[in-house]
């Protein structure tokens, strides 16, 4: 039984293959049209791929072009080649700019960019490239059903941004590099300033100026004790019931202690 399915399996498969070679050397270019559109609406993008590709030449400049070249950006989107379809969708926007299709195909080109944003540990490259086209869309389209989605994918892609600083920041922390851990976590806030690690950053800011003080030359000590003096007491200001407060304090006690020796 196993071995009859296996050959109907094969013929089936036999036949298809030539099903489809015909459908590619058939000369009449509107039966091609719908029968990779069956392909698509079957999700087979890759016999409808190269149909779509071929057609997107023939009915250049015909009523038809449009409706082509719409599928043929989504074909490479169902097959995941967003970069790809992003070209396609933008190329189509700028082809047809008075298309009904216009304003989806300026989303989905921004949006291909949104799938392509890795996570935050890895290039932001993408990640930036996303923002700016979503911003973009809403400035074009500000009236468009779509803005709600495009603040959520920003949102979304501006707490990997967040997250990737945070985490050079701690970084910078951990190898006990406290001048440019300042900087990184000072930098952090400003761009973010209601950002979840807020409590966190401003404790790290207190412990890297401390420490940053401690190992400095003579000369820079003073300046820097009182950098931590002031860092401190934005700390204690925000976060009065902070879990931290009691380790807070004790640095701001060491430090006092510290500057008496400059008087």
């Amino acid at each position: 039984m196993k071995k009859i399915l296996y050959i109907l399996l094969i013929i089936f498969s036999f036949s298809s293959c030539s099903k489809y070679q015909k459908i590619l050397k058939n000369s009449d270019n509107d039966y091609k049209f719908e029968m990779a559109k069956n392909y698509y609406k079957d999700k087979d993008y890759f016999r409808a791929l190269p149909i779509f590709d071929e057609l997107k030449l023939y009915f250049s400049g015909s009523e038809k072009a449009e409706e082509v070249y719409y599928y043929l950006a989504y074909t490479h989107y169902g097959l995941s080649e967003y970069l790809v379809a992003s070209y396609h969708f933008k190329s189509f926007a700028t082809t047809f700019p008075n298309s009904k299709k216009t304003e989806e195909m300026s989303y989905m080109y921004a949006y291909c960019f949104y799938l392509e944003s890795p996570a935050y540990s890895l290039d932001a490259s993408y990640t930036i490239k996303a923002i700016e086209e979503l911003q973009y869309f809403i400035e074009k389209f500000p009236t468009s059903n779509r803005i709600d989605t495009c603040n959520t994918l920003i949102d979304n892609l501006r707490g990997k941004l967040e997250k990737k600083s945070f985490s050079i920041a701690k970084q910078y922390y951990n190898t006990e590099n406290y001048k440019s851990a300042v900087v990184a976590f000072n930098n952090l806030i400003n761009d973010y300033p209601d950002t979840d690690y807020s409590e966190e950053i401003y404790f790290l800011i207190l412990k890297s100026n401390y420490q940053l003080a401690i190992k400095s030359i003579y000369s820079k000590q003073k300046e820097r004790y009182k950098s931590t003096i002031s860092s401190h007491n934005k700390f204690i200001n925000k976060y009065p019931n902070s879990r931290r407060i009691d380790e807070a304090n004790n640095i701001y006690t060491k430090t006092i202690k510290k500057l008496e020796n400059f008087k």
